[in-house]
């Protein structure tokens, strides 16, 4: 095994399943997967843990599938994060430059930060990123960089990501009694975004939906930055549910008709192929149309559509999605999803697979939407590292800075101390001769 600092390793917990997954960055700025396991999701729903304990169990099941499967004992993890108790919102805050020379320096960009993190603390609320979006230097709007610039007044527009305290708590103690260290939690769908989505969607307006298992995340971007997120909380799990309770049928065999026969699009024709299924012991079988399943479906997969639309136009660019609407998660294979998509929205519409960024063994595995936010994860803890080492060269220069300007203005003090000294004995050495030069005369 190489290297193991160089291997990411990030953590997806959901409803429905639990991923695994570790990587290291190629040369070619793909990843590629050396550990993967994925397993049945227990004791969470919706992003919120019920039960600690089967969380954990579900947890440490993925870990030895891979220490089994590749040798590799995960240690340091990053860890996916949605909900209905994670909250996003745009703020704005500024600060003044009062440097004689009036120039941006990291320092003003990582104050202006600071000023944002405090400002936005709340009790019961956990901060889990602030995004920078763009800023303005005077009234010069859309900057992306400010450093270096002249400016009297520098202001910030930041993504900011909540998470209600004692949810994040939760999910962070799952992972540490599991046996692993949290790097840090990252907001799902901005996750998937990283995974699915190109350059040039990022730049010319796009809006990402991710269907799971118990939500529906979504995130929108222009000009590249990620202007909305949000958490729907209706997802995969859902429709199953829905299958079950108005069929009357076990939740195992709604989750296997809608893999095998399930649709978007409810179709007419539908209603003369009917479908048996064996009842409970003692029990008649039951028959329905594929069109009753599948009007079931569409119903539903309507409000979820229409739930992230809503969304899309909260976030002010429903009409400047160049890029179109990219769909991705388990629920992203169901079939004439695009169909409907397209035909609710009036955008073109992608259905998304990671394939752009991953290598290796596990790749034709893993290669599926209901992958896309692991492989997110470990894309986003590779900036995340990278970041960390930036601030930590940055903080050593500032500090050797610092250490240099304090023994400067040490042995400027000591010299003036030393001009101020000799000075004493030249004024006492002048009074004593003119005190002899008048005793002479």
């Amino acid at each position: 095994m190489e290297n193991k600092s160089e291997i990411i390793a990030a953590i997806d917990i959901g409803t429905t399943k639990i991923v695994a997954i570790a990587g290291r960055k190629t040369e070619t700025n793909r990843f590629e997967v050396v550990g993967f396991a994925t397993t049945a999701s227990k004791g969470i729903r919706r992003g919120v843990v019920l039960n600690i304990d089967e969380t954990v169990n579900s947890i440490r099941i993925s870990l030895n599938k891979i220490l089994k499967d590749s040798g590799l004992r995960l240690n340091d993890v990053f860890v996916g994060i949605a909900g209905q108790h994670v909250k996003t919102s745009r703020n704005r805050c500024s600060i003044n430059i009062k440097d004689e020379d009036s120039i941006i320096k990291v320092e003003h960009v990582e104050a202006l930060r600071e000023l944002m993190k405090q400002s936005v603390e709340d009790p019961g609320e956990k901060l889990l990123d602030i995004i920078p979006q763009s800023y303005i230097v005077d009234n010069e709007t859309g900057i992306e960089n400010p450093v270096a610039m002249n400016a009297k007044v520098l202001q910030g527009n930041f993504h900011i990501v909540m998470g209600q305290m004692s949810m994040v708590n939760n999910i962070k103690k799952c992972v540490t009694i599991a046996g692993l260290k949290v790097n840090s939690l990252i907001l799902e769908p901005i996750a998937s975004a990283e995974a699915v989505l190109t350059p040039h969607e990022k730049k010319s307006g796009v809006a990402m939906i991710d269907i799971g298992g118990g939500t529906t995340d979504l995130a929108v971007f222009i000009n590249n930055h990620i202007i909305h997120t949000a958490v729907i909380p209706i997802g995969g799990y859902t429709i199953t549910n829905d299958i079950k309770n108005q069929l009357s049928i076990l939740e195992k065999q709604a989750e296997e008709l809608k893999i095998q026969y399930g649709s978007a699009i409810a179709e007419k024709n539908q209603e003369n192929t009917i479908i048996s299924l064996e009842g409970l012991k003692g029990r008649e079988e039951k028959e329905f149309s594929l069109y009753e399943l599948n009007d079931i479906i569409q119903a539903r997969m309507e409000e979820i559509l229409h739930a992230a639309m809503f969304q899309i136009e909260t976030s002010g660019i429903k009409d400047k999605l160049a890029g179109g609407i990219v769909i991705t998660g388990g629920g992203a294979l169901l079939t004439n999803l695009k169909q409907l998509a397209s035909y609710l929205t009036g955008n073109d519409i992608r259905i998304a697979y990671p394939t752009e960024y991953i290598e290796g063994a596990y790749s034709d595995i893993i290669n599926k939407p209901q992958f896309s936010t692991a492989i997110g994860l470990i894309m986003k803890g590779d900036a995340y590292n990278k970041l960390e080492i930036e601030k930590s060269i940055y903080q050593k220069i500032n500090d050797e800075k610092k250490e240099l300007e304090e023994s400067s203005s040490d042995k400027k003090k000591k010299k003036k101390e030393g001009r101020q000294n000799n000075g004493g004995k030249d004024s006492f050495k002048s009074i004593l001769a003119r005190f002899f030069d008048e005793d002479e005369n």
